[in-house]
This record gives structure tokens, sequence and C-alpha cells, in this order.
């Protein structure tokens, strides 16, 4: 069954201060769909907001893997939530049409994990256009 709502999720955290720590997340598994796509975002100047947009059909993982990240949600029901991202076994599930945003402290780096490949098509560029889809 498809996720539909954004979570935490936990991945697991193997290790010890003195070694450090490994952290895990499997297709299907920690992650609720098969990644398709990575990428990562680095050296975001402080008071830069990314994201504005939503997707049609990608679903996504944001973790922070240094720094912090602080996102926005918005989903079709209306429903805001607000996340703060700073440790590298949390990800922030993000099912498929929820407007996010996202702002950085200049030493965050993101990994994100996609369900889908690359398509220019699948997003929703314009928050107008999403508060349409709201209220529908």
């Amino acid at each position: 069954m498809k996720e539909t709502k954004v979570k935490l999720i936990q991945f697991k955290k193997i290790g010890n201060p003195s070694e450090g720590y490994l952290s895990i997340g499997q297709s299907n598994q920690e992650v609720p769909f098969e990644i398709k796509r990575t990428f990562w975002t680095y050296f975001t100047p402080d008071g830069i907001t990314r994201g504005r947009h939503a997707h049609y059909h990608t679903e996504m993982i944001l973790i922070a893997l240094s720094g912090i990240i602080e996102v926005t949600t918005e989903g079709l029901d209306g429903s805001k939530m607000q996340f703060t991202l700073k440790d590298p076994h949390e990800g922030l599930y993000l099912p498929a049409l929820t407007w996010h945003e996202m702002s950085y402290s200049h030493t965050a780096v993101q990994l994100v994990l996609t369900n889908s490949d690359y398509d220019e098509k699948d997003y929703i560029r314009s928050y107008a256009d999403f508060q349409q889809m709201q209220s529908k």
C-alpha cells in the first residue's frame, strides 16, 4: 500500500561514539519505495529557500547528512507541518502531492532518495496551481 502521509523515518544507527556510526536504508524496507534516483545539495547560502514545489507522482526522503535543514510541508488536505532535520539517521518521507520548502545552514548536506527518474513534467512549481488542486 502506498504511503500518503508525511512522516519521519528513523534509520538504524549502528556503532558507537568511539568508532562512529553506520545507518542503512534499503528499498521497500526502511525506505517505503524502490529507490530510482539519489541526489544531494550542499553549500546552500544562509537565507536561501529551496524546493517550493510538489510532485504529481514522485515520493522522496530528505536526509540531513550534516548541518541543519528546516522543512515546511503542505498536503492537499491543507495540513501544514514543520520539521528540523539534523540527524543523519533520520529521514523525512514526502509522499507525492506534498508542497515542500527547505532552508539550510550553510554546512548542510542533504541527501534525497526518490522513487522516480527526473521528469520536469512531474513538478508542480506554482503554489497557486497547488492551491487550486487543494480545493478539488
